[in-house]
């Protein structure tokens, strides 16, 4: 019986998916799958990706572990593809290979003034919450006033870590000096700017209603956002997910004191801060002061096109910040040796078959899945069904397989140690997993994540 010897690159849920998929599958093989990835910790951006106060959809992680957990899958972490191993050593060693390594960095936003100091790509704000170990220890977090671009999940999480009271996130497992860096926060107001109306927002309906929840954070919108075009009231009557969206934004509307927050109503309750919703609005310029820092954000009102799509009006307001971030969307980057669509950031495929840039000829024994097969789009959800999708061409492209010179499982380890590869395994998570649990116990919180690389490093490997 044929064996096939598979390396996956990229241990987020995209890469365990595969792996778990491939081993289900119906199929007349043997399958023998190693799974790389550049950080020491599995699970990608379920771990480095969500907002810590997101225990929720943290939950994936539990199926992530339970595969993992069988046994039957091998765990090489810490090991930079395209440095330590190259696409020629996986073909020595393997038959093919999947790479599943998402996307990371920030989509552009071209506007002008958008690379004044202060303004910032929201990945790199997430990273650093998230305790993601090849990102600056510190924030800076001295402005009153800060902008999100955005109307997705991401501008949400942003958003509401800005806002909330530094206090409030000690139960999950943010980082030590994600807490001290939050704790010294002068953020006394956060902006949230979409180019659409209410009902095409891109958040779902759980980030919006957490919004609301947060302690001594007022909520405001502004009614002249609500005036509803057919074809928005048509998505709201259609659409449940648009429909509870709108409920809640309705709501939000008859909190006391949300359309007069301008005004000197003494009687009328204040939070300490305020997280406005500006909808129609069209980010046009970033304003800067004389040393070059964000100052403000110029917007230009937008309205319904009647075609579904919005149309500038000409009207250009400005709102006062320091700080700006932007979350329009994640964006690949290149793997070395590796077919790559600079203008989509993508691996060009065909249902994941990666394809040559220049031809669109398939290249053989070479695969793709997740955000950096398809853009960085769509839920985890989404991610099963493609890795299904790739897996069925892999399991049918057999003849096209590479041949390695050397298959055995002896042969990768040899070579990272050969290379002075500090690699971590499975049971190197396990260790890493309790030593930051145990970390937590004392104070009662969930976990109090490593931060530093080598750290996590000497702790996985029991040094």
């Amino acid at each position: 019986m044929t064996k096939l010897r598979l390396a996956i690159v990229g241990a987020g849920p995209a890469g365990i998916y595969a792996a778990d998929i491939l081993l289900k599958a119906e199929r007349k093989f043997d399958v023998s799958i190693d799974l790389f990835d550049h950080l020491p910790a599995p699970y990608g951006l379920v771990r480095y990706g969500v907002a810590p106060d997101h225990p929720r959809i943290k939950g994936i992680i539990t199926a992530l572990r339970d595969v993992l957990d069988r046994g039957d899958i091998r765990i090489f972490g810490n090991v930079r593809f395209g440095e330590d191993l190259t696409l020629e050593d996986l073909k020595q060693h393997y038959n093919a290979v999947i790479f599943a390594t998402g996307a990371i960095r920030d989509a552009a936003l071209e506007i002008p003034g958008i690379d004044a100091v202060g303004s910032y790509g929201a990945a790199d704000f997430v990273s650093w919450y998230d305790g993601h170990p090849d990102f600056p220890r510190e924030w800076p977090l001295d402005a009153a006033s800060v902008g999100v671009v955005g109307v997705g999940n991401v501008a949400l999480d942003v958003a509401r870590i800005l806002a909330k009271h530094a206090e409030d996130l000690l139960p999950t497992e943010i980082p030590a000096n994600v807490q001290a860096g939050l704790e010294a926060s002068r953020v006394t107001d956060v902006h949230v700017f979409g180019r659409r109306g209410p009902a095409q927002v891109k958040f779902t309906p759980l980030e919006l209603r957490e919004l609301g929840e947060l302690r001594d954070v007022d909520m405001i919108v502004y009614d002249e956002d609500f005036d509803y075009d057919e074809a928005s009231r048509d998505a709201i009557a259609s659409n449940k997910q648009v429909m509870v969206i709108d409920r809640v934004l309705q709501s939000w509307r008859k909190r006391p004191g949300v359309n007069d927050y301008a005004s000197a109503d003494a009687e009328t309750p204040r939070a300490s801060r305020r997280l406005h919703l500006h909808f129609w609005a069209k980010p046009v310029e970033v304003r800067t002061d004389d040393t070059g820092r964000a100052a403000a954000l110029v917007y230009e009102r937008t309205r319904p096109d009647g075609q579904g799509g919005v149309e500038g009006t000409g009207e250009l307001r400005e709102v006062p910040l320091q700080q700006l971030y932007r979350a329009v969307g994640y964006f690949g980057s290149p793997l070395p040796g590796v077919p790559f669509d600079k203008k989509h950031g993508v691996i060009p495929n065909h249902e994941g078959q990666v394809l040559r840039k220049d031809s669109n000829e398939r290249v053989p024994g070479v695969y793709a899945t997740g955000w950096i097969k398809r853009g960085p789009v769509g839920l985890i959800g989404h991610t099963k069904s493609d890795a299904m999708e790739t897996i069925s061409h892999l399991i049918n492209d057999q003849g096209s397989w590479w041949t390695p010179t050397d298959p055995s499982p002896e042969a990768i380890p040899a070579l990272l140690e050969e290379r002075g590869v500090a690699w971590t395994d499975l049971d190197g998570w396990h260790r890493l997993d309790e030593h930051e649990i145990a970390l937590g116990a004392p104070q009662e919180r969930a976990r109090i994540k490593v931060v530093d690389r080598d750290e996590m490093v000497r702790v996985s490997r029991g040094e």
